[in-house]
């Protein structure tokens, strides 16, 4: 749970003498989380905001990995999203967050407010496009992910297998940030379903696993074919 963060203004930005009379824009839109955003660190399953908390900072992974997540009314945990280095979440469409987020293992995040940010997209048209192809990133992750859900157990790590080689390294092996009861609860199933499925690829020669979270995507085409 985020309390008490020191964050500089959006004078930061604009204190920067530009090399002439107009104003120098960010060249890198989200260069606001490196110039503005506090550096937080949190240690394994440590929370940094709580469902239903006010909705005023974003943040940005700097190293190791975030989940959100729901607690369903029968105590089940609905994890929404893993959160990678470089990615930013908490940018939610109203004043409170509808998720609760935590760090997996240590994590270390940029904390900006939401109205720097907003502001820089007002006066940046750049920023604001970058923004905007966030969101819409983020909205068809959301819609992906809710088409998992009706998939067979072994579609569904078939696909999430192949989305993680290519968001933490785009190669065949992976070193996933988070366990196998993470990986139950974002795609709604027992953690044994998620064991026995791993076994049921390694056997047709489609991965292998050198350890739990060491994965090695031996057939892509396989896993692919799975999700045609």
């Amino acid at each position: 749970m985020l309390t008490q963060v020191p964050i500089r203004s959006l004078a930061a930005i604009q204190s920067r003498k530009p090399t002439s009379d107009r104003a120098a824009p960010v060249r890198d839109p989200l260069e606001v989380f490196d110039l503005m955003g506090s550096p937080m660190t949190y240690g394994a399953n440590e929370e940094i905001y709580g469902e239903d908390e006010p909705a005023e900072f974003v943040y940005k992974v700097v190293s190791g990995a975030v989940r959100t997540y729901k607690t369903l009314t029968d105590g089940r945990r609905q994890i929404g999203a893993f959160y990678l280095p470089g990615d930013i979440f908490g940018l939610d469409v109203g004043k409170q967050h509808r998720f609760c987020a935590e760090a997996i293992g240590k994590a270390v995040v940029r904390i900006v407010r939401r109205s720097a940010v907003v502001s820089l997209a007002e006066r940046d048209c750049e920023a604001a496009r970058e923004l905007w192809t966030f969101t819409a990133r983020e909205l068809y992750r959301v819609q992906e992910h809710m088409l998992l859900l009706v998939k067979s157990a072994q579609q569904r790590v078939a696909c999430f297998l192949l989305e993680m080689s290519e968001r933490l390294a785009d190669a065949n092996t992976v070193e996933l940030p988070m366990s196998r009861q993470d990986i139950a609860d974002y795609l709604g199933l027992t953690i044994e379903t998620v064991s026995r499925t791993m076994s049921q690829l390694v056997s047709e020669s489609a991965i292998d696993l050198p350890s739990s979270r060491h994965i090695v995507l031996r057939n892509r085409g396989a896993l692919r074919h799975l999700n045609a």
